[in-house]
């Protein structure tokens, strides 16, 4: 995978399109000064636990004794999950949070961007090429940057496309994440096989 095919896909997991109502609703009820602040603020929280994930998350594996071929299948799996949300979605208010209560870290920084597919992701390209750091950072900072851009101008992008046209976006988003996760897996399943037949 490519820098720029790493930062898509990305993008695509944190579906900051998707989580525009979710972003909307959360902070609707605070004044309008301080949810700039409080959106920006949340946004560096992510941005430092991605990084985070991104250069300890080898080392975790490692500690686990987890092989590559478990991580590529394990993460393909988590993706198609999240892409099937994405295209089915559910009802429900997700956020948690009772009216005027001011988000910190959860719901917004974790898991809307910071999610958990987000952060299996990660720890996937580093553990396919712990000597291409600087690739996957830079697909990282892109990701982050474009969502970061879309969510910071939520009404911009909502008057836009409307209800409709997010949920049209996701889905349209949820079906490009179905195959790259089912890309995922096959090339898990296939590396798999070929040190099984290698070891015998």
């Amino acid at each position: 995978m490519d820098t720029w095919s790493a930062a898509v896909m990305l993008f695509l997991i944190m579906d900051p399109l998707g989580n525009l109502p979710v972003f909307m609703s959360v902070l609707k009820s605070i004044e309008p000064k301080r949810r700039q602040f409080i959106l920006i603020r949340e946004l560096l929280f992510a941005l430092g636990i991605l990084f985070l994930f991104l250069f300890s998350g080898q080392s975790v594996l490692n500690f686990l004794n987890v092989e590559q071929e478990t991580v590529s299948i394990a993460g393909g799996i988590i993706l198609f999950l999240i892409a099937l949300k994405m295209i089915f979605p559910s009802s429900g208010n997700p956020s948690g949070l009772a009216v005027g209560e001011e988000p910190f870290l959860v719901p917004l920084a974790i898991p809307m961007i910071a999610g958990p597919s987000t952060l299996a992701a990660l720890i996937l390209l580093a553990n396919q090429a712990p000597d291409r750091m600087v690739d996957w950072s830079i697909a990282l900072a892109a990701s982050w940057s474009i969502s970061a851009v879309i969510l910071l101008f939520s009404n911009v992008f909502h008057k836009i496309l409307g209800e409709r046209g997010l949920v049209a976006m996701e889905r349209l988003m949820g079906m490009i994440l179905v195959m790259i996760a089912i890309q995922m897996l096959l090339d898990g399943v296939t590396k798999y096989f070929m040190h099984a037949t290698g070891a015998l």
